[in-house]
């Protein structure tokens, strides 16, 4: 059976995503971890960096976002404080930690993406990650159309074949 384009994503995902980890864990971090880190390490010196940007920018639910920076604070590689126009707001600061990982973690990317890309054009790349972006964009909207996301469970019981039948079929042919 083809894989179809979420299953290619997924697949590529869970590799990416293995492969992080797996070298990321003598530093006593995650993949995930990484990423964020390095986007606070790289974007801190331009203004305040806020839970929200980190959701934003990786597209966490705020649960997820907590977790993962309620760990990097526990571990000493981010700080929060207080923004003097409002107490409410924390903003997340790097420590010497988050600084002495910064070129280890940087290293760890720059190699994931050399070895995801190996054996592909500049062109190849780039048509990748417009692609990677039409995709988003287009499961936003999506997203924008809440009536239409229940439709994902019309498709079978609109098809005269469903998928239960096929599989009744199938085991019908094995017996």
């Amino acid at each position: 059976m083809e894989k179809d384009c979420g299953a290619w994503i997924n697949l590529l995902s869970h590799k990416v995503k293995t492969r992080l980890n797996a070298t990321l864990q003598n530093l006593g971090i995650t993949g995930v971890q990484s990423r964020v880190i390095y986007y606070i390490l790289s974007h801190y010196q331009e203004g305040p960096i806020f839970q929200r940007d980190i959701e934003n920018v990786f597209g966490l639910s705020r649960s997820t976002a907590t977790g993962i920076l309620q760990l990097l604070e526990k571990n000493g590689i981010i700080r929060r404080e207080s923004v003097e126009s409002d107490a409410r707001l924390k903003s997340l600061v790097p420590t010497q930690r988050a600084a002495m990982l910064d070129a280890l973690v940087y290293a760890c990317l720059q190699e994931t993406d050399r070895m995801l890309t190996r054996g592909l054009s500049e062109g190849q790349v780039q048509l990748f990650k417009e692609m990677a972006a039409q995709m988003l964009r287009n499961l936003d909207d999506w997203d924008g159309e809440a009536a239409d996301n229940a439709s994902c469970g019309k498709v079978h019981a609109s098809n005269p074949k469903s998928s239960q039948q096929n599989i009744r079929a199938k085991n019908k042919e094995t017996n």
